[in-house]
């Protein structure tokens, strides 16, 4: 007999973490329609938030994912990272996530919608690798995490997404004369999406800013000229 996705979900790494929270996760549900984010990302989104039920796609690297991901964790919503083996802890902490309330499932395999699915019934957050899943595969999972009350992270293009964030970054500071430290990149970042989301806005913000976490940057003379034009 053929095990269920679901009974060889136990097997894989970070799962287990995932199913340790699931009862806290449900009763962190109850708490709010909206998960926050940083103030600086706030404006970025029609609710000024994560609302339950979305879809969010980001574009242009893990940076702003683990960014939005910050907030939510650190007031006690669980969230889980799947099919992406290359994000850091290191940078995840930096940027504010609390690593205790995420369940890695790096290399799902073709499990992953599968995994996904099971998450997205005890999870408040679960972000994933958008590459490999195909778009009737993204419609299913985006129709589970609106209806479980969860937000669905995509890394990448994911059709019917509700909310599309785009970020491209543009310097970095820090060295100083050929030595020195990074200390903060600037980055415009792009929202659009559908209804209330509809209306496509920017901000120019620090990502990572001097102290490791996403904050407001000076508006620079090119963006002014943008806005104007």
């Amino acid at each position: 007999m053929v095990e269920p996705p679901v009974a060889r979900l136990a097997a894989l790494p970070g799962v287990s973490t995932a199913s340790r929270v699931a009862v806290q996760a449900e009763r962190a549900r109850a708490t709010g329609r909206v998960l926050p984010v940083a103030p600086a990302l706030a404006g970025l989104l029609p609710a000024a938030g994560l609302r339950r039920g979305s879809t969010v796609a980001v574009h242009g690297g893990t940076s702003l994912l683990l960014a939005l991901l910050a907030e939510a964790t650190s007031a006690g919503s669980w969230a889980a990272v799947v099919g992406m083996p290359s994000v850091g802890l290191a940078a995840a902490a930096e940027y504010g996530v609390d690593l205790g309330r995420v369940a890695l499932v790096p290399r799902p395999g073709a499990e992953l919608p599968a995994v996904v699915a099971a998450l997205l019934d005890g999870v408040d957050l679960v972000a994933v690798h958008s590459e490999t899943v195909q778009a009737a595969v993204a419609r299913r999972l985006s129709a589970r995490a609106r209806h479980r009350g969860a937000v669905l992270l995509a890394s990448g293009a994911w059709p019917g997404a509700d909310v599309e964030l785009s970020c491209r970054p543009e310097s970095w500071t820090g060295p100083e004369e050929g030595y020195g430290h990074l200390r903060e990149r600037r980055t415009l970042v792009r929202a659009r999406g559908r209804g209330a989301a509809a209306r496509p806005v920017s901000a120019e913000l620090c990502l990572p800013g001097p102290g490791g976490e996403v904050t407001p940057a000076t508006p620079s003379r090119t963006l002014d000229a943008e806005a104007t034009a």
